[in-house]
């Protein structure tokens, strides 16, 4: 089986060959669009100058209409060569994303930044350089928002996980299909909440569905139809009849003006989305899933559902015609749009929301999927049930690419808390976060970065980016207190909790921030909770004797090479006997005497 690299570069290859072939057509095409214009003009002028009236009439409308047929087709190949051109963009993207190259991708989900959130800021779950940015093909609102949440709100059911595995390995398979949707995303107008629209469609009108009132609004347009022909035609008929006709109709069209153009205006900003919406559906609905989790999402006949309300909202965009005023008298538009909104309101309302979510929930899973398609070496989790505990070989950062370095480590009894030390730069904290976002991933249902990952399920705590918050006055080491207050408070309740401390207590002395690191890893074994700490406080390895091996000590190391630091990144047992700080106050050009 070909590697990703070598399908996104055949599906470049036949895409270029494509989009080349649809260029010439468009040319060929919007030249004969040119010469039917000109051919139809100089006919049409030379016949009525002969004074060859009907037949100077019959050719424009024959050429007039040749003239659309072959703009359609026009229209049809240039919005093809769009297709294809996003289709090659998503392959070339899909090739960066790769190589390592994805940093420059634009969504970086930064507006989803919580940095009272228990891990997120810490593990680089949103904004620049994070695991968003790297997976995110979701173009829809509910697919961007589904994605986050399944970041920040992982499973904690284990057949759950099981079977969002199923799926994201289904999905993974289906290069094709998950290219499409993207591609037909791409031609979002605008990525906007459906907060308006939902709460439009919980709005029901029961006066558009009275039988009289259908009836007559049906029967008004016709009479007035029918009287102004007859004026034409017959000029015995009195011109008043027809007059009345268009006085009722504007005075039926009166009264609540504003609520009726709220109304349809609000349904008619959704009107491109909705298209979009529709194209999605139909392709997820044409494709036939084979795992439990993918078979259970709701969107039987969704997309016929969903283009009759993008035919209505059509209907409603002739509001923005410069003849509207004409239409809405003549026919009593509004009415017209409005009795076949509350009629799919009634049919279809309830399944609107239910629809878009599934769209929502397929471009997440379709996110995560691309990680198993790119890395099909990563394996998928063992969810254990049971204590907490965690084990992994070969574990790496899944950001890191090139530069990434694999190690094994194993958390569980008795030994569930690891106390890491090692000189500035070892690779300290990149170790805690590597650890940290493989969790996330394994309880999204997605592959992690490892040779083999064992996880029962725990909620993750972090302490490692503390920063100063000036609007609310709350220095680095308060803020600090407040993230340890929540995870001692949680471990407290006997939830399972994972937790990843960097530097605790570096806002204080040396002889306070070790009482107090002492005194919190003390109190975190004793309530049962699992993590790794990491540390320059090389006298904190004295908690492994203390606490009788529950507490165990790894740690980084440097070395030196031509008089240059270098490191390696692996994970060795015990307590680190290297220091660096002051050879890098050297590279600062501080002299130090020995």
């Amino acid at each position: 089986m070909e590697n990703a690299e070598k399908r996104y570069l055949k599906a470049m290859k036949r895409v270029k060959v494509l989009i080349e072939k649809q260029n010439k057509n468009i040319s060929i095409i919007s030249n004969l669009r040119l010469f039917i214009f000109t051919l139809g003009t100089i006919f049409t002028i030379v016949l009525y100058l002969k004074k060859s009236y009907y037949i100077s009439i019959t050719i424009f409308i024959a050429f007039l209409i040749l003239f659309i047929w072959v703009a359609s087709i026009h229209n049809k190949v240039i919005n093809n060569k769009k297709y294809s051109s996003a289709i090659y963009e998503i392959n070339h993207k899909s090739l960066k994303r790769l190589k390592g190259e994805w940093t420059s991708f634009t969504d970086t989900g930064e507006e989803f930044i919580d940095n009272n959130n228990k891990y997120s800021g810490d593990l680089d779950i949103f904004g620049k350089n994070s695991l968003f940015q790297w997976i995110n093909t979701a173009f829809t609102y509910t697919g961007r928002i589904n994605l986050k949440d399944k970041l920040l709100k992982p499973a904690k059911d284990i057949e759950e996980i099981k079977l969002k595995q199923e799926a994201i390995a289904e999905l993974s398979k289906k290069l094709s299909f998950r290219q499409r949707l993207i591609a037909e995303g791409l031609t979002l107008s605008k990525m906007q909440p459906l907060d308006t629209l939902y709460a439009w469609i919980k709005i029901r009108n029961r006066f558009y569905e009275k039988s009289l009132f259908i009836i007559f609004v049906t029967t008004m347009p016709v009479i007035t139809i029918a009287l102004t022909i007859l004026l034409f035609i017959n000029h015995g008929i009195p011109f008043y009849l027809a007059y009345m006709s268009y006085l009722i109709n504007m005075i039926i069209l009166f009264p609540h003006s504003v609520e009726k153009a709220k109304v349809l205006n609000e349904v008619n900003i959704y009107k491109n989305n909705l298209k979009v919406y529709y194209n999605m559906l139909k392709l997820i609905e044409k494709n036939k899933f084979h795992c439990t989790y993918l078979k259970s999402i709701n969107i039987t006949s969704s997309s016929k559902s969903i283009d009759k309300l993008t035919r209505i909202s059509g209907l409603i965009s002739m509001r923005n015609s410069s003849i509207y005023m004409v239409i809405n008298i003549l026919f009593l538009w509004d009415y017209q749009c409005l009795i076949r909104l509350e009629k799919w309101k009634n049919q279809y309302g309830d399944n609107l929301k239910t629809w878009i979510d599934s769209i929502g929930e397929i471009e997440a899973l379709s996110s995560l999927s691309l990680i198993h398609f790119d890395h099909p070496e990563w394996v998928f989790p063992n969810i254990l049930d049971g204590k907490s505990q965690m084990s992994a070989v070969e574990l790496g950062h899944p950001l890191l690419s090139e530069k990434r370095v694999y190690n094994d480590v194993t958390i569980k009894d008795p030994s569930n808390i690891l106390l890491i030390t090692g000189s500035n730069m070892s690779g300290k904290s990149t170790f805690l976060r590597t650890i940290g976002i493989n969790l996330i991933l394994s309880y999204t249902g997605s592959p992690v970065c490892a040779k083999s990952f064992n996880t029962s399920i725990m909620e993750i705590y972090t302490c490692m980016r503390i920063s100063d918050n000036l609007e609310e006055s709350i220095s680095s080491f308060y803020a600090e207190l407040i993230r340890i207050k929540m995870i001692v408070s949680a471990s407290k309740e006997g939830k399972q909790i994972f937790f990843l401390l960097d530097e605790i207590f570096k806002g204080t002395n040396s002889l306070d921030r070790h009482t107090g690191a002492k005194i919190l890893i003390k109190q975190l074994q004793s309530c049962g909770a699992v993590g790794l700490v990491s540390t320059h406080d090389l006298e904190l390895g004295e908690l492994e004797k203390e606490s009788t091996q529950k507490v165990k000590n790894y740690h980084f190391r440097e070395y030196y090479k031509n008089n240059q630091i270098h490191f390696d990144y692996k994970l060795r047992p015990g307590v680190s006997t290297t220091r660096n700080a002051l050879y890098l106050i050297k590279l600062a050009g501080l002299d130090i005497k020995e």
